[in-house]
């Protein structure tokens, strides 16, 4: 295997195949385990049948498994695993430091108390935030003013022992903004306080929940040590994990970025029946920064959060219960 490093320190191949074969010998297995978890790339199982059960230990160990067959959480099933491999192979090779670094997150961090694993995903955002395929993205991007003030970025409404918390930028799409980060984080921060409240409600305005980072405001925080300390604590991550139980999440329409990986930290998720989720931040040389690599594998594994965040496709609200991302699906004029 070539080392990981090339010219200049870039990454080279940062995602490589392994094929899951029944006659593999058992001392053979045993260091493809030991190798795997201690490898410095994104490794992904091709099975072209189920798996077989002798093998399947090496699943652990992997970054993910491609098949055609089974509902194992460490494994997405797909038509075509050969097929989609190469589309994993090339959002790898678009944004390999991205790409690697949030396999190595997620690693460190399944392990983790909530807390320490958000720190964890904040140290890994801000250095990205310095890098190169960041840097890209927001050249690309171009300049873009900031978004206009809101008033009433966050409403919140007591009823009896239920205190109900609207996202209330619908023109915006309820974008994950600082000032609708800051307003969220005073109205969870309220219900924290108050222990005659029995149940938080977690809701959106308008067509979506909430459609992620406000794009307008990515890399404008002065500096990556003051953006990590916003991120952890001055973000809503935290508090959504300390409420537990008492916290339910109603989700709708197009559900980006933060607009699920807050909710995945909630004691409950229940979706409006077309609501769709996504992970786009690979692409943009990022990991998820809103506690996404925290409570999203914490529902679904590892192994499937690291398939939404590289392919960046939307997944459907019935795939979302089927894998454990949403506790409930209902109705699109139930949900809200």
């Amino acid at each position: 295997m070539h080392p990981p490093l090339g010219e200049a320190g870039r990454l080279a191949e940062p995602l490589m195949a392994v094929v899951l074969d029944d006659d593999v010998p058992p001392a053979t297995l045993e260091r493809a385990v030991a190798r795997a978890g201690a490898g410095d790339r994104l490794l992904v199982g091709i099975a072209s049948g189920p798996v077989p059960a002798r093998i399947a230990g090496l699943l652990d160990a992997l970054d993910l498994t491609l098949t055609v067959t089974g509902e194992d959480r460490r494994c997405v099933t797909v038509a075509d695993p050969e097929e989609e491999l190469e589309v994993l192979r090339r959002a790898a090779a678009r944004n390999p430091q991205a790409a690697v670094v949030l396999g190595q997150v997620l690693r460190a961090s399944e392990s983790l108390p909530v807390g320490a694993a958000l720190d964890v995903e904040s140290f890994a955002y801000s250095t990205l935030l310095d890098g190169p395929e960041f840097r890209r993205w927001v050249e690309g991007r171009g300049p873009r003013p900031l978004p206009p003030v809101a008033e009433e970025p966050v409403l919140v409404r007591r009823d009896a022992d239920r205190l109900v918390i609207t996202l209330n930028r619908p023109e915006r799409r309820n974008a994950y903004g600082r000032q609708a980060r800051d307003a969220l984080v005073d109205a969870l921060e309220l219900a924290l306080l108050d222990p005659t409240l029995d149940r938080v409600v977690l809701e959106g305005a308008g067509p979506s929940f909430c459609s992620g980072g406000d794009l307008d405001e990515f890399g404008t925080t002065p500096d990556l040590v003051t953006a990590h300390f916003v991120r952890t604590r001055g973000g809503a991550g935290r508090l959504v994990h300390r409420l537990g139980t008492r916290i339910e999440a109603r989700v709708h329409g197009a559900c980006v970025g933060a607009g699920i990986e807050l909710p995945a930290l909630a004691g409950t998720v229940v979706a409006a029946a077309r609501t769709t989720f996504r992970l786009p931040e690979v692409a943009m040389g990022l990991i998820p920064g809103a506690g996404g690599t925290v409570g999203i594998p914490r529902r679904i594994g590892r192994w499937r959060t690291l398939y939404l965040a590289l392919t960046g496709r939307p997944l459907d609200a019935a795939t979302a219960l089927a894998w454990g991302l949403v506790d409930e699906v209902l109705p699109d004029d139930s949900a809200r």
